[in-house]
């Protein structure tokens, strides 16, 4: 008596787990077939679509060779001049001269990888930097491992 009440429901459990598997394995198999054919759908859209849009954009070259740095971590949470919160890992950049919101392409000179920042803040306050940039969009474009500063071209994004 007492060996059929811990076999029962050590019966019940392993007919679960193993009912359970074998669907979970088919749903899987199922979704990821049905899935990729999606994404290749999608993804052939998205990159058009990147294409056409990159064609419509005006750049108006603003100024080369200068130097970008990024915002140190400690930053993080506090208000910039425009008034919105800063975070590493949004696409912002602060410049002493460009008017809040301007969207500006910042293109490293050394490997030409480029990313588009946001005017959000003012600075650097420093004499030859000119664009200091969220982490984030500084280490896409570095060469270096992240350490600034780093030489770039600016043009702006009408």
């Amino acid at each position: 008596m007492k060996q059929l009440r811990y076999i029962i429901p050590l019966l019940i459990l392993i007919i679960a787990i193993s009912s359970f598997s074998d669907s979970r394995k088919n749903l899987v198999r199922e979704t990821t077939a049905i899935d990729s054919i999606k994404k290749q759908d999608s993804l052939a859209i998205v990159v058009a679509k990147k294409k056409d849009s990159l064609s419509k954009i005006k750049l108006t070259p603003y100024k080369k060779n200068v130097e970008a740095s990024h915002y140190a971590d400690r930053f993080n949470g506090r208000r910039t001049a425009s008034g919105a919160r800063f975070h590493n890992n949004n696409y912002t950049a602060a410049h002493k001269k460009l008017k809040f919101g301007t969207k500006v392409k910042v293109t490293n000179t050394a490997n030409g990888k480029s990313v588009v920042v946001t005017i959000t803040d003012r600075g650097p306050f420093t004499k030859r930097r000119e664009i200091d940039m969220a982490k984030k969009p500084f280490l896409e474009i570095s060469h270096n491992h992240g350490r600034a500063p780093l030489r770039v071209n600016l043009e702006i994004i009408e």
